[in-house]
């Protein structure tokens, strides 16, 4: 298995890994994720990366690091593919994501997700991530944030 930085060939694999993820556990997409997925070349100018673990040309998982404001970035839409055994690969992709975000001058990482993805919530912990609370966090489903520090780490 390999990391890899966006290649056109594995646009719709993001795509589709995603929407599976958040309609199999909620339902439906919000309109955040969709303007993500329509706006994949957009943000990728303003300096977001979409990661891909890949092994024999297949893409196992998914991740995106994203700028938001002054020197903050979300880390988000982490999603696997079910069909495949994972082997660490999204711990990999939302490693490789953090790393991106960091090094392009992130000095916080900022991810909001769901308290009943344990999985999901497992890597956040593991790379370091506190739980924080919001005032609004957004999403529908979004009912837990966390945040890393650069210099708390």
């Amino acid at each position: 298995m390999k990391v890899i930085p966006f290649e056109e060939k594995y646009r719709q694999d993001f795509i589709d890994f995603n929407t599976d993820w958040i309609v199999s556990n909620f339902g439906f997409l919000e309109e955040h994720d969709k303007e993500t997925f329509e706006k994949i070349d957009e943000e990728l100018k303003a300096g977001a990366m979409i990661f891909f673990a890949v092994e024999n040309d297949k893409a196992l998982a998914t991740c995106m690091a994203m700028p938001m404001e002054g020197e903050t970035w979300e880390i988000c839409k982490l999603g696997s593919n079910k069909h495949v055994p994972h082997k660490g690969a999204g711990s990999a992709v939302f490693e490789a994501a953090m790393n991106w975000a960091l090094e392009h001058g992130a000095k916080r990482l900022f991810i909001l997700s769901n308290s009943r993805l344990k999985p999901a919530l497992h890597i956040y912990r593991k790379y370091g991530f506190k739980e924080i609370k919001l005032e609004n966090y957004e999403y529908v489903r979004g009912d837990i944030a966390f945040e890393y520090r650069k210099d708390v780490h």
